[in-house]
């Protein structure tokens, strides 16, 4: 299985500092929608994780989050691709769980549903905390510059960390 792990924030959408809080704030970066469509087309696995604390905020509800997720569904299905598991921590950032990244819980839960391991599998984000839970389960850490992506570089990278321009990007060399 061809398996491929994005961040969404600032990867596959415009981030902000005040969060995405409506469908109406969930506004693609260029070329992401139609560069999962060209992965999943090639027959790559398309899966999401997304810490979402602002739900734990009380910013937005669960219902919008679904809402964007089946907004990006809807975007890359028109297309011709898809995307596979999404999975997302609701929880603040003290609450202590084991999804929020940098804790690796839900690239666990990915690797546990398609029931391959993920070493080596690529996860593609923009922040510091994106890169290191990569590390943590062995994954490839791939940064991106949209997002956090430029603050992110400005730093010390993990070992290893490969870096894009953005999703577009990505997708052109896994399909090259």
């Amino acid at each position: 299985m061809k398996l491929i792990i994005l961040d969404r924030d600032g990867v596959i959408n415009h981030d902000s500092d005040a969060y995405i809080k409506s469908i109406e704030e969930w506004i693609p970066i260029p070329g992401s929608i139609e560069a999962i469509a060209a992965l999943s087309k090639a027959g790559w696995t398309v899966a999401v994780a997304t810490n979402q604390s602002g739900i734990a905020r009380g910013y937005y509800s669960l219902s919008v989050l679904e809402a964007m997720h089946a907004r990006l569904r809807e975007r890359v299905a028109e297309q011709g691709g898809e995307v596979g598991l999404i999975v997302q921590c609701p929880h603040g950032p003290d609450d202590g769980c084991e999804c929020r990244k940098p804790k690796p819980g839900m690239l666990r839960q990915i690797g546990d549903h398609y029931g391959v391991p993920l070493s080596g599998i690529w996860f593609v984000g923009d922040s510091a905390s994106d890169l290191e839970t990569a590390r943590a389960v062995d994954c490839q850490p791939v940064l991106v510059k949209t997002g956090k992506g430029q603050r992110t570089l400005a730093k010390a990278l993990p070992a290893g960390t490969l870096v894009f321009d953005d999703l577009a990007a990505v997708a052109a060399q896994l399909l090259s």
